[in-house]
C-alpha cells in the first residue's frame, strides 16, 4: 500500500530553517518578534500624529514642541536688553545670506553647479559701550559763589515761560533757560524776550533723545549743534550761548567733548525738585528749601508740559530766596 505524501506549510519549514541556522540575517527576514525591524514597524504604527498646536511626531512615539522665539526679533530670537552670545573662534559673526550671489548664474543643462564663493568679508560696526565713559567737567555750581543761587529753566519755551518771566522780572531775579531746539523755532518771540530782559540761554538739543548715550556720534552731534543753530536764529544771530544740557543729565566724555567743540560747557544741576513730574506745589516747594546750598544751581522747567505747579512754587521760591539773603547769579562758565 502506498502512502500518500501531504506537502508541509512553508512558514514552518522557514522558521526551522531559522531557528538551526541561527543568522540575523535570516532572523530579520523571518519577521521573528522583537527583532530591529519589527520594533521599528511597531514604533512607526504607534507613533502619534503631530499635533496642530506645534508639535512633531519622532520615531520612539514621543512628540518634539517647537517653541516661538522669545519677544524681539521673531526672525532672529534676540532679545532686547539681552547680549548675544559671542561666535566660536574662527567662526563668521554675520548670518548667511538667504539670497543668491548677485555673480552667479543657474547652471547650463548637464552641468554641475558651481561652488558657492565665501561672502566678503565687512567690518563688524562697533556696538555702543553698554557703560559710557562719565564727564568730567559738568559745571553745577554759580559763577560767583558766595550765598548766590543760579535758577535754570528746562524744556522751553513754553506756555508758562511767559508766566515765569513775569514773576522774575518782579523779584528782579535773573535765569537761564536751557531750551528745546523745536521748541525755540516755534516760540522766536518768547526766546528774544528771554534775551531782552538780561537772562541766558542753554542747548538743550533738538528733541530731548533719552538716553542720549545710546545714540551714535553722529546723531548725538546734530542734537547739540542744529538745536544751538535754531536757538541762536530764533534770539538773533550773534546771541551767546554758553552752554549745552545733556537730557535727563545724561552727559558722557563723548557728549561733554561735542559741546565744547561747539564752544558750550556741560550744565548740570546740584537740586532737582522733580517739577516735572508735578509732586505737588509744596513738594517743589520742600525739596528746594531743604536741598539748597549757597551757590547752588536749581533745575525747574518752563516746557514740556504743564508747568502750572512750577509757576505756583516759583511765586513762593522767590520771595523765600530773598528773605533767606541769596542773590540771583548765572552758573559757571
Amino acid at each position: 500500500m502506498v502512502k500518500s505524501r501531504i506537502p508541509a506549510p512553508r512558514r514552518p519549514l522557514l522558521l526551522g530553517a531559522c531557528a538551526l541556522l541561527g543568522t540575523s540575517a535570516l532572523l530579520v527576514a523571518c519577521g521573528a518578534p522583537g527583532t530591529p525591524a519589527a520594533a521599528g514597524d511597531a514604533a512607526h504604527r504607534s507613533a502619534p500624529p503631530s499635533a496642530s498646536t506645534g508639535t512633531t511626531g519622532t520615531a520612539d512615539g514621543t512628540s518634539s514642541a517647537v517653541r516661538p522665539t522669545p519677544d524681539g526679533d521673531r526672525e532672529t530670537g534676540a532679545v532686547p536688553g539681552r547680549t548675544p552670545a559671542p561666535p566660536a573662534p574662527g567662526g563668521s559673526t554675520a548670518p548667511a545670506s538667504p539670497y543668491a550671489s548677485p555673480s552667479s548664474s543657474p547652471s547650463a543643462p548637464g552641468s554641475a553647479a558651481p561652488s558657492a564663493s565665501p561672502s566678503a568679508s565687512r567690518p563688524a560696526t562697533p556696538a555702543r559701550p553698554s557703560a559710557p565713559v562719565p564727564a568730567s567737567h559738568v559745571l553745577r555750581h554759580t559763577a560767583s559763589g558766595g550765598r548766590t543761587v543760579a535758577l535754570t529753566f528746562d524744556d522751553g519755551p513754553g506756555p508758562a515761560t511767559g508766566q515765569v518771566l513775569d514773576l522774575l522780572a518782579q523779584y528782579g531775579a535773573k535765569a537761564t533757560f536751557c531750551e528745546i531746539g523745536g521748541n525755540a523755532q516755534a516760540r522766536p518771540a518768547a526766546v528774544r524776550r528771554i534775551v531782552a530782559e538780561g537772562h541766558r540761554l542753554c542747548d538743550h538739543t533738538v528733541d530731548h533723545p533719552q538716553p542720549m548715550h545710546t545714540r551714535s556720534h553722529e546723531r548725538q552731534v546734530a542734537e547739540i549743534a542744529d538745536a544751538r543753530s535754531m536757538i541762536e536764529h530764533a534770539a538773533g544771530d550773534g546771541t551767546p550761548i554758553a552752554w549745552w544740557r545733556a537730557p535727563g543729565g545724561d552727559f558722557t566724555a563723548e557728549n561733554e567733548r561735542i559741546g565744547a567743540d561747539l564752544g558750550m560747557k556741560s550744565l548740570g544741576w546740584s537740586v532737582d525738585p522733580r517739577d516735572w513730574s508735578r509732586p505737588g506745589v509744596q513738594a517743589i516747594v520742600a525739596n528746594v528749601q531743604h536741598d539748597l546750598r549757597p551757590g547752588g544751581v536749581v533745575l525747574m522747567h518752563d516746557g514740556g508740559g504743564d508747568r502750572s505747579q512750577t509757576v505756583a512754587a516759583l511765586k513762593q521760591l522767590l520771595p523765600w530766596l530773598v528773605a533767606q539773603g541769596y542773590a540771583f547769579d548765572f552758573p559757571q562758565s
